[in-house]
């Protein structure tokens, strides 16, 4: 599947079919969670977090493609991603796009 985050795909013409979307709610067991208040502490970078986050990421993705897919699609344009806090140490990640049909 052909993901952008443009509104356009040079050389190709195609007709939208909708919005395809793919989400996660992630977090990270306990023993994360320790560890990363303790970095809190002395500042750094949460690398758990990071690796939720990554992994979060594509997970979303991966979901909008089947998505995408099951609608027919051949590319993703205006791919975007958004996060919230859903509770402690937990993030829902999103990522949605135009799903759109190449043109013969």
């Amino acid at each position: 599947m052909l993901m952008t985050t443009t509104e356009i795909i040079p050389g190709k013409e195609y007709t939208i079919i909708g919005i395809a979307k793919g989400g996660t709610i992630q977090s990270k067991h306990i023993g994360k969670d320790i560890m990363a208040n303790l970095k809190q502490i002395v500042g750094g970078e949460l690398v758990g977090y990071n690796e939720m986050m990554n992994e979060a990421r594509a997970l979303a993705t991966k979901r909008m493609v089947e998505e995408a897919a099951s609608m027919g699609a051949d590319a993703i344009v205006c791919l975007r991603y958004s996060t919230s806090a859903i509770m402690a140490a937990a993030a829902e990640v999103m990522a949605y796009g135009t799903a759109v049909k190449f043109k013969s």
